[in-house]
């Protein structure tokens, strides 16, 4: 299986236009949320990528909810937050929002460590982990040298040892990669990057 994976697009014309040339390449489209800015934009955002006709999964980032993300959800399109899906033989469990909670204020759809561990122990199993927010330790370093990431997807990480795992958040990190056990992280950023399963 051919995947498309990308994260954090907030609104970028020219980023979304490229994912959707790429898209008729793909076998399966994976977005890891933050579509719209601070929880505006989220149907121009769906707008933009509107031409993506393959299997499309998502989890909302911590500038949309869960229920504004399904809400706006294009045609073919899962939403998963705390959920897993199977398409054709892959599973996928998904999970969005920031982890652990950021300083954003209120616009922001954070999660505590806690809720975020009860979320993933309802993962088994699954092929591909989707987070919006990056496992502490890896492709989660900010411009200020702080490791930001979540203590709980790394957990989940190191408890289900899936074959990929995709995030994004931190903006710092996009494009930056690493290891935990038997699984490969990849902190993606708005642009094409292609993975085979």
């Amino acid at each position: 299986m051919k995947i498309l994976a990308f994260s954090d697009l907030h609104l970028a014309r020219v980023r979304a236009a490229d994912l959707m040339q790429a898209s008729a390449q793909a076998d399966l489209v994976i977005g890891a949320g933050d579509f719209c800015n601070m929880r505006q934009g989220l149907p121009e955002a769906m707008v933009l990528l509107r031409d993506i006709k393959r299997p499309f999964v998502t989890v909302p980032g911590n500038a949309e909810s869960a229920d504004e993300l399904r809400d706006a959800a294009l045609d073919g399109m899962t939403v998963l937050h705390g959920q897993s899906v199977e398409i054709d033989g892959v599973t996928i469990f998904g999970i969005g929002y920031a982890i652990p909670v950021t300083p954003f204020g209120s616009w922001s759809c954070d999660l505590s460590e806690d809720t975020a561990e009860e979320m993933l122990n309802a993962c088994g199993s699954a092929d591909i982990l989707v987070s919006h927010s990056p496992p502490k330790g890896v492709a989660d370093i900010t411009s200020a040298g702080q490791s930001v990431g979540s203590t709980s997807v790394r957990a989940a990480i190191e408890r289900v040892q899936p074959k990929l795992m995709f995030c994004g958040h931190i903006h710092d990190s996009w494009g930056k990669s690493g290891q935990i056990g038997e699984t490969q992280v990849h902190n993606l950023g708005p642009t094409v990057n292609w993975f085979e399963v």
